[in-house]
């Protein structure tokens, strides 16, 4: 699961009793050799459907970019500027060398909460990947505020999102045994590190980015298959800012 060139057991213990931030710092060295990275394979899949998208992308803005796995996808898809935005310096650190050599790309250090206003009414797309399990659900509405104010009227927030997991499962077990064992972590331990993965469900969501101020459909990945009831084991998230 974990490339030889990984962080070690005691490593990992040690970013899971850090802050989220100062975690990200520490792994962040090693963070590309591990399974947190968001695979190709689901980045190609999103650009290959963000490909489709009518009149294409002027400025592009990841979101919690880390050490910089979508920038390659944006700069594909993008005609101008493109932005990463993470809270962990050491992340940016990372993505600020592997793309030193291109003037299209910046990096900002900040709170995905709380985007600069230098940022506002700038992209056209703005992306995140593997992030929203860091968010707690009464967080949603600022983050999706402060990513419709950095989108051009029209722009479009897209995000992949994963269907449900079939109650019993083994994926099912695994994810609700971590959740529970972070909760009990954050209930005893300072600094909180905010992780969980049960805690960003399509409805919800929906329903907070129509409030933030976007329209919302999905469209299905196909690539990664269908359920035993027709329905797509992932769909991106097309969320366009009215």
């Amino acid at each position: 699961m974990f490339s030889s060139h990984g962080p070690s057991v005691r490593e990992l213990a040690v970013q899971g009793l850090s802050s989220v931030e100062r975690g990200y710092d520490l792994l962040a060295p090693k963070f590309d050799h591990t399974p947190f990275r968001t695979p190709d394979r689901m980045l190609d899949a999103v650009e290959e459907t963000l490909a489709q998208v009518e009149g294409g992308f002027g400025a592009g803005l990841d979101v919690c970019c880390g050490t910089g796995a979508g920038i390659d996808m944006l700069r594909r898809l993008c005609r101008d500027r493109i932005t990463g935005v993470d809270l962990s310096a050491g992340m940016l650190a990372e993505a600020g060398r592997a793309y030193a050599d291109d003037d299209r790309v910046d990096f900002v250090r900040a709170d995905a909460r709380a985007l600069p206003p230098a940022l506002a009414h700038t992209y056209d797309l703005a992306v995140s990947f593997g992030a929203f399990g860091h968010f707690l659900p009464g967080e949603r509405p600022a983050l999706f505020s402060g990513i419709h104010a950095a989108l051009r009227e029209g722009g479009v927030f897209a995000f992949p999102i994963g269907a449900p997991l079939p109650p019993g499962s083994r994926v099912w077990w695994a994810t609700t045994g971590f959740d529970a064992a972070m909760r009990v972590r954050n209930a005893v331990w300072r600094p909180p590190f905010v992780m969980y993965y049960r805690t960003f469900p399509l409805g919800p969501v929906r329903e907070d980015l129509r409030a933030a101020g976007f329209t919302v459909e999905t469209v299905p990945l196909d690539h990664f298959g269908h359920r035993p009831d027709g329905t797509p084991h992932w769909r991106l998230v097309l969320a366009r800012r009215r």
